[in-house]
C-alpha cells in the first residue's frame, strides 16, 4: 500500500523481536529494514517471519540512510546506545519509538525531547505497562475516588534472574512500578530514597555522569545491587514502597494502592484477573475497630496485547501528528530523572533526595 508508514527496527533481541512481530502485522506499516549487530539474529528473524527479499537486513544502522522513504525507526538496543541512535535518527528526520529507558542520563533525555520538538517529530518511549488494560482501568478507578482517601502504595517485582551485568536491579526493574504509580496518582514524586544489597556481582558497576561511564561504589559493598528497597514520596504526602530483587525464587509482579475504603491490586501472576478491587473499611465502636463493607470485585478488562497497543498508538501519533502524552519522551525523561535520583540515594546509603518540581 502506498500510504503505509515505512519503518525500520533496530535491535532484534528478545524484546525487539516482539516489536518486529507487531509491526509486521500492522496494516498501516511496512517494515523495510531490520538492523542488528549479530548476523545470526538477522538470519533467525528472516526465517521466523518469512521476511521478503526486499527487506534490508544489515549489521550497520548507518545503512538506513540509504533506505528510500523510511520515516520511522524502532530502537530496541541496550540503553547505553540509545542517545546516539535516537539523536541521529531525529536529525535524519525519523520518528522514534525507543525501548525504555529513554537514555541513562536525564540531561541527554531532555536534549532529545527538545530536538524532537524542533524537528516536529514523534519521540515515544515503550513504557508497555502504561498501555496495559489493567493499568488503564486502574487509573480510572483511582481517579473516580473509589478507594476513598489514598493512604499508601506498595509493589514487589521479584524473580530468579535474569541477572543483568550492565545495570543493577533498580535500573532493570523499578521503572515499571514507578511509571504505574505516577500514572495512577497523576503526580510525580518530590522525594525519593533507595537502599540496596549486593551478593552476586561484587566489584562490578557503572553509572552515567556527565555523559561518561564511571565506576561506582553502591552502599555496603561495591557492585551491582541485587536487592533494592525504594520509597517514593508524592506532593500530597502519599508514599509508595517498592521491593525489587532478581535473586528471589518467589516470582511476584504485584502492585497495590490502599485507601480509606479499600485497596486496588494489580497482580500479573493472578490466575483469574490481574486487577482486583478489595472493598473494606473500619467502623469504630468505642475503642474497637470493626471491619465493615468488605467485598472483592474482579474488574473486567479490555482484551489486547499491551505491546500491540503501544505499536498502534505510535502509528496513530505519526498519522495524526499528535504526541503520545501517556508515554512521550518527556514522560520517559521524568522516569529517568527519578531513577537517577534513586541511584544517588543508593550511593549515599539511603539519603533522601529531593526532586525539582
Amino acid at each position: 500500500m502506498a500510504n503505509q508508514i515505512k519503518i525500520a527496527v533496530i535491535g532484534v533481541g528478545r524484546w525487539g523481536t516482539h516489536l518486529l512481530r507487531n509491526f509486521l502485522s500492522h496494516p498501516q506499516v511496512s517494515v523495510v529494514a531490520v538492523v542488528d549487530p549479530h548476523p545470526e539474529r538477522l538470519a533467525a528473524v528472516k526465517q521466523q517471519f518469512h521476511l521478503e527479499e526486499n527487506v534490508v537486513l544489515t549489521t550497520q544502522w548507518q545503512d538506513l540512510k540509504q533506505v528510500l522513504g523510511l520515516s520511522s525507526v524502532i530502537i530496541a538496543t541496550p540503553a547505553s546506545t540509545h542517545y546516539a541512535l535516537i539523536k541521529d535518527s531525529l536529525q535524519q528526520g525519523y520518528h522514534v519509538l525507543a525501548e525504555k529507558p529513554l537514555t541513562l542520563n536525564p540531561v541527554e533525555c531532555r536534549e532529545l525531547c527538545q530536538l524532537a520538538e524542533q524537528q516536529r517529530l514523534i519521540l515515544m518511549v515503550d513504557h508497555t505497562y502504561l498501555f496495559h488494560p489493567a493499568v488503564e482501568r486502574g487509573q480510572a478507578v483511582v481517579k473516580a475516588g473509589k478507594l476513598g482517601d489514598l493512604r499508601y502504595g506498595y509493589a514487589t517485582r521479584s524473580h530468579l534472574g535474569p541477572v543483568r551485568q550492565d545495570v543493577d536491579a533498580l535500573w532493570d526493574l523499578a521503572i515499571h512500578d514507578i511509571a504505574i504509580f505516577n500514572n495512577w496518582l497523576g503526580q510525580l514524586p518530590v522525594k525519593v530514597q533507595a537502599t540496596g544489597t549486593v551478593w552476586l556481582q561484587l566489584g562490578v558497576g557503572k553509572r552515567v555522569e556527565e555523559g561518561e561511564l564511571e565506576e561506582i561504589s553502591p552502599p555496603l559493598k561495591k557492585g551491582l545491587a541485587d536487592l533494592i528497597w525504594v520509597t517514593l514520596t508524592y506532593p500530597d504526602g502519599f508514599q509508595a514502597y517498592i521491593h525489587l530483587c532478581w535473586l528471589n525464587a518467589d516470582k511476584q509482579r504485584r502492585l497495590g494502592i490502599v485507601g480509606s475504603q479499600g485497596s486496588l491490586i494489580f497482580d500479573e501472576m493472578s490466575p483469574s484477573s490481574p486487577l482486583t478491587l478489595l472493598y473494606g473499611e473500619f467502623e469504630q465502636k468505642g475503642n474497637q475497630f470493626i471491619p465493615v463493607n468488605q467485598k472483592q470485585v474482579t474488574l473486567e478488562l479490555e482484551t489486547g496485547e499491551p505491546l500491540q497497543r503501544v505499536c498502534d498508538r505510535f502509528v496513530t501519533s505519526i498519522l495524526t501528528h499528535t504526541p503520545v502524552a501517556v508515554s512521550s519522551g518527556w514522560v520517559g525523561t521524568e522516569l529517568v530523572e527519578i531513577l537517577a535520583a534513586l541511584t544517588q540515594s543508593l550511593q549515599e546509603n539511603g539519603k533522601p533526595i529531593f526532586l525539582k518540581k
